[in-house]
């Protein structure tokens, strides 16, 4: 006999694990590191924790693998300007889909590389 949990609605937390990929800006690293502690704890028993963590995580690892490629880009000129492109979608889309994790709506990373599935 399987015993099933249900797991609970928490667009407050799913809100908050969005933003705290902002922490990046501040800390350089907690942008990483806050969103894969929340959802490695919390993904069996909040809704929708797994699908938006991995997103979230696959999201990270995209940006950082960009900025990589960028850093020798810096010597030809473009890889400032790709840098700085980087930066605003790692600043814009966790505050569009921490408003939509808050709304109940599906959130969606561009140009992400799904690594964790």
């Amino acid at each position: 006999m399987e015993t099933y949990t249900a797991l609970r609605e928490d667009r407050q937390m799913l809100m908050l694990m969005h933003l705290s990929q902002l922490l990046d800006f501040i800390t350089g690293i907690g942008g990483f590191i806050v969103p894969l502690i929340l959802w490695a704890t919390q993904k069996d028993k909040i809704q929708d924790m797994d699908d938006q963590g991995k997103d979230i995580m696959n999201f990270q690892i995209s940006l950082f693998i960009y900025s990589v490629v960028c850093i020798p880009l810096v010597f030809i000129g473009i890889g400032v300007i790709l840098l700085i492109l980087i930066g605003i979608l790692g600043f814009v889309f966790p505050i569009i889909n921490a408003i939509k994790a808050s709304n109940g709506e599906p959130t969606n990373y561009p140009l992400t590389i799904n690594i964790i599935k």
